[in-house]
């Protein structure tokens, strides 16, 4: 466990998921998990699941009848997928960029040191998801960690992660020097 010192400014909450495509090749999730504790993030909670199907349409509900609803549904079906809810003081932003274009030829051209640059295949195969808004980080969080109260987790966790020392566990999760992560599941 290392310990480090956080800012005194206030920690943003944002989803990041790890898409099949990345998951399925060992290599490719270390560097993303990496470049996520290299961007000095802090790793509130994570989970590998299998998305059912019914789970993505919901999820995807706002792109229903565009042209790549159904290609983008059955892709995140496919295989296991890491969610990770990662804080910092701009998490969203920071997250986004460095996540990278969308389209991933502008991502190779525009932003070729990105994730998606790096290691993004298509434009449904680009590697990551992230949250866009404050609102759209808060739906998608408890969407894929119900059990995890944003609320709470303000009063209770963020002013000592924010303050710290913080301590990285071996399980992958950040957490305030000598709780050991004990409360978080």
């Amino acid at each position: 466990m290392t310990s480090i010192l956080r800012s005194p400014k206030a920690l943003q909450l944002t989803l990041a998921l790890i898409k099949p495509d990345a998951v399925a090749h060992p290599l490719i999730l270390e560097a993303v998990h990496q470049q996520i504790l290299t961007n000095k993030f802090l790793i509130v909670r994570m989970r590998e699941l299998l998305w059912r199907k019914e789970d993505c349409q919901k999820f995807y509900k706002e792109h229903e009848g565009r042209f790549f609803y159904q290609r983008l549904v059955e892709f995140m079906a496919s295989g296991p997928i890491r969610a990770y809810i990662l804080a910092h003081k701009d998490a969203i932003q920071l997250w986004r960029t460095l996540m990278g274009p969308t389209r991933v030829f502008r991502a190779r051209h525009m932003a070729p040191d990105s994730i998606r640059g790096s290691f993004g295949l298509t434009d449904t195969r680009n590697t990551t998801h992230g949250s866009d808004s404050v609102v759209s980080a808060s739906r998608e969080i408890a969407a894929f960690f119900p059990d995890f109260s944003e609320q709470r987790w303000y009063e209770e966790e963020e002013p000592q992660l924010r303050c710290g020392p913080v301590c990285y566990t071996e399980g992958g999760i950040h957490c305030a020097a000598g709780t050991g992560g004990q409360d978080q599941p």
